[in-house]
């Protein structure tokens, strides 16, 4: 990983997800991680873009109007920092994201946040499919269960491990908080 043209992505980290409608969650330490990691990217001075969720429905808990819109304090931007917001699940799609990067000449694309299955699972892949050297924090980001079309339900662990193992050596490389920052610290 060439840190110099690195990029950490820290994806919809709001307080939308504390609302109990999503039921069980897994890694309750995902915040801590990602705080963790920005940390270490702002004592470096490293790239990193905060993306932020903002639906248009009033009734949506990432309504602007609502207190889920907020981003929770452990990944909270400080003044100067980027923020974008997308209105789907890729933080590629509708933003300027792809040509910040390109202007920017990151080739490395560091990725971590709410939630696995969703905006991860779906910015990894296209951040892999757009020819980024794409790694996904894997205790820096969580699940929460859910049930398939027949109502059958997966616990949040399952839903996880799951979504990381579609994305490993397909569209990125998995690692957890630990083996990112010594593989920072090795360069």
């Amino acid at each position: 990983m060439n840190q110099e043209r690195a990029a950490l992505l820290v994806v919809d980290v709001q307080k939308a997800f504390e609302d109990k409608k999503w039921g069980l969650r897994n890694n309750p330490q995902a915040e801590k991680n990602i705080e963790e990691l920005l940390a270490v990217w702002r004592e470096h001075g490293k790239r990193f873009i905060h993306i932020q969720h903002l639906s248009n429905n009033p009734d949506s808990l990432f309504h602007p109007s609502n207190r889920g819109f907020a981003i929770k304090e452990e990944a909270k931007p400080i003044e100067g920092e980027a923020v974008i917001t997308k209105r789907v699940n890729s933080a590629f799609i509708d933003t300027d994201l792809e040509n910040r990067l390109t202007k920017d000449n990151i080739k490395t694309i560091v990725i971590v946040g709410l939630t696995t299955p969703h905006c991860i699972s779906t910015t990894t892949r296209m951040s892999g499919n757009l020819g980024f050297s794409t790694y996904l924090v894997s205790d820096a980001t969580a699940a929460f269960g859910m049930n398939d079309e027949k109502g059958r339900y997966y616990d949040p662990e399952t839903i996880h491990a799951v979504s990381l193992a579609t994305l490993h050596e397909e569209f990125a490389e998995v690692l957890t908080t630990k083996e990112l920052v010594t593989k920072l610290q090795s360069l």
